[in-house]
């Protein structure tokens, strides 16, 4: 039986080591931290629970085609209920829109500040939509190597989603208004990046969120994760936490297994699932990586990191959706502050998830959990996060305080921070970006890594590979088992 190491328990691995198990391969699973998912963790605070990491779920597909593979129905291992008119944005001229699939209740909310802007919604939607569908016709495989990369379907297709133009260019073809543009802008950091820098092509969430919708999961999103161990080992994967890798072996240019402070697993196969620059830099010689130098990694952009905030605070806010966002008077400016000052915003965009809102359970009667959000630099000699975080924990608070929140500061029952210096310790993430690398750039945006590493038998798959975005990992997992399982000829 041929054997399989994965390296890292997040979605992108727990989806891999399903579909590797199921086609017969002898997986096991080794994760650094004491419970599998990766970036998304379950914290539990005096009666409040909270989802540490991606809380905003699409794509139910991709999840569904995860247990399918193996046989399974999604619908056995965990819930997902919609979300609909839960996704609030609070501008800062206390203009709100509630998102919605109805394009003429859109428009309508639109209009309230901009009828120019509303004039064109649809139109702007309806590109949107044509992106989405190149970029699902894109990524419906793996493109491994150079000769793939080469298609010229794949070239055609890169041109329908204007590789060329930034989110910002293209969202200026349709709309002025800077609600309008940072309602839509916003979009860019779902791949690390700033709306002015970021493709074009992040416009096709528009379109993901209002056609296909956003989901919420009973007990929380790291039940995704909780029903992807349970449904692996199941299959028979034998999944060890708290197992840190701290090499990959290989001999004569291909991988022979893994080595660790609790003994070495030799393997076939190794599917790597951590931050794919760490992993290169950290568990592989310059000599098995050829187009991954040291030099060559250390020449990106980091994406953006997040700066977290759990409260739980024995009251309810009116304001509050299950999603809400909040946005400064200058929205660009947390971008130049992040990318160029690579400094904490001085007045950021905050993100909110009340999850107790849609559940009971979550928070004590009466309480709310809130899990809060804040965009970051990654890790620089700018910014100190162990002599600076308490501060600036109290100035996002009171900001809160200022768009209604009254109390969050003075009264949290349960209170806890978590930076983007401490993301880089649990997870190895890259200089603590939550993406790998941001999409800042067309060669960064166009040309990631491949999901095939240089040594024979090496993948990657996850958040920080392609297609890139937590939303794809469960996907770039599946794609990845699919082409060992192909390679091996098993079914």
């Amino acid at each position: 039986m041929r054997k399989v190491v994965v390296i890292g328990a997040g979605l992108g691995g727990l989806s891999a080591a399903v579909r590797l198990a199921a086609a017969g391969f002898q997986v096991t699973v080794l994760e650094q931290q004491p419970e599998v998912g990766g970036k998304l963790q379950r914290i539990e605070l005096g009666g409040y629970r909270f989802d540490r990491g991606p809380t905003a779920i699409s794509m139910r597909p991709a999840f569904e085609r995860v247990f399918a593979s193996a046989g399974s129905r999604m619908e056995d291992y965990l819930k997902m209920y919609p979300l609909r008119k839960e996704n609030r944005h609070i501008f800062a001229d206390g203009t709100i829109i509630d998102l919605s699939d109805d394009p003429q209740e859109m428009e309508e909310q639109i209009a309230a500040y901009s009828w120019e802007d509303a004039r064109q919604y649809r139109a702007f939607m309806t590109e949107a939509g044509d992106i989405y569908r190149a970029v699902g016709r894109l990524f419906d495989r793996l493109r491994p190597t150079w000769r793939d990369r080469a298609d010229l379907r794949l070239m055609a297709g890169l041109l329908r989603f204007r590789p060329l133009t930034t989110l910002d260019q293209l969202l200026r073809r349709y709309f002025r208004h800077p609600n309008t543009l940072a309602l839509f802008g916003r979009y860019a950091t779902y791949l690390g990046s700033s709306p002015a820098k970021g493709p074009a092509v992040a416009a096709s969430l528009a379109h993901l969120e209002a056609a296909i919708g956003v989901y919420g999961i009973k007990g929380g999103t790291y039940e995704i994760a909780s029903g992807l161990r349970r449904l692996a080992e199941k299959l028979g994967a034998e999944i060890r936490t708290s197992v840190q890798v701290t090499r990959i072996l290989s001999q004569r240019g291909t991988v022979r297994g893994v080595e660790t402070e609790a003994g070495d697993w030799l393997a076939d196969v190794i599917v790597a699932n951590g931050d794919l620059l760490s992993v290169n830099r950290g568990l592989l010689a310059e000599t098995d990586r050829p187009r991954l130098s040291n030099a060559r990694i250390d020449s990106y952009e980091p994406s953006l990191s997040a700066f977290v905030l759990l409260a739980g605070v024995r009251k309810k806010f009116e304001v509050l959706r299950h999603h809400t966002v909040f946005y400064p008077p200058d929205y660009g400016r947390e971008f130049d502050d992040i990318f160029q000052g690579r400094r904490p915003p001085s007045d950021p965009s905050l993100y909110v998830c009340f999850s107790g809102r849609s559940e009971m359970g979550l928070a004590p009667e009466g309480g709310s959990n809130l899990s809060i959000l804040a965009n970051a630099p990654y890790e620089t000699s700018a910014w100190n996060w162990t002599e600076e975080e308490t501060g600036y924990r109290d100035r996002l608070l009171r900001r809160l305080g200022d768009y209604g929140l009254r109390g969050i500061h003075r009264e949290p029952e349960a209170l806890s921070a978590y930076s983007p210096a401490q993301l880089r310790q649990d997870t190895a993430a890259y200089r603590g970006g939550i993406y790998g690398m941001s999409a800042n750039s067309k060669r960064q945006a166009l040309f990631r890594p491949s999901n095939r590493g240089g040594l024979r038998g090496l993948w990657f798959a996850g958040g920080t590979t392609q297609p890139g975005g937590s939303a794809m990992a469960a996907l770039s997992g599946q794609m990845v088992a699919e082409h060992i399982i192909a390679s091996y000829g098993m079914g």
